[in-house]
């Protein structure tokens, strides 16, 4: 139970930001109107995607340094959990777009820069499945992922910052913190994204886990 008191707070946590994003007041604003909940949704899915890809960066370099195949299989779990988080913020970030910019995919360079850096981390996950020997597989995609993290970051939050953007806290815009969220809004948008990283690192675990139990078998077989 003491080692399981992140868990159900990651759980209490995004039900409660789940029902409350859903039922509770919003701002009237101008063009957003009630899909301002969506805040709750779109934007935690991306700190919990950089946080697991963080993750996954940190245990790379740890496995340069010493070897370890665990940290690897931690590396590469992190990611793939990550990317699912990417998609579902992709996905909820179109329905969002093509209501309140008229169209699913803008030529923005926040939504342009984030579907490069997911082909970026699916070449990352293609590249290990193309590399048979262990040590060779894990050496390559750790270099391979410690420099495709910075490069995600300036594809996602510096470039958008340099040039126009539809995006808030890009091209010179206002922050959803500075423009449209209120006091009842923030306690909600901070607790959805806590336990949506809570969950994230969480859904890592487990698939690390079953990593360990499929490498075993396949070492007895």
């Amino acid at each position: 139970m003491r080692q399981s008191w992140w868990k159900i707070l990651g759980l209490v946590m995004v039900a409660a930001s789940i029902v409350v994003g859903l039922l509770g007041p919003v701002p009237a604003l101008f063009l957003l109107h009630e899909t301002i909940r969506n805040v709750y949704f779109h934007v935690p899915m991306w700190f919990a995607m950089f946080a697991l890809y963080l993750i996954s960066v940190i245990y790379s370099i740890r496995y340069l340094s010493n070897g370890r195949i665990n940290d690897d299989l931690i590396a590469v779990e992190a990611v793939n959990t990550g990317i699912v988080f990417c998609i579902i913020g992709l996905l909820t970030g179109m329905q969002w777009a093509n209501i309140t910019w008229g169209m699913a995919w803008p030529n923005d360079a926040k939504t342009n820069g984030s579907a490069i850096a997911t082909l970026m981390y699916l070449a990352y996950l293609v590249l290990r499945n193309a590399l048979e020997e262990e040590q060779k597989r894990g050496k390559i995609a750790a270099i391979y992922n410690i420099f495709a993290f910075p490069v995600m970051i300036v594809l996602m939050y510096i470039m958008p910052k340099m040039t126009d953007s539809l995006h808030p806290g890009s091209g010179g815009n206002g922050t959803f913190g500075d423009l449209d969220m209120d006091n009842q809004m923030r306690p909600v948008f901070y607790t959805a994204i806590i336990g949506w990283m809570l969950i994230g690192v969480w859904i890592c675990t487990l698939r690390y886990r079953v990593r360990l139990l499929e490498r075993k078998r396949n070492l007895i077989d």
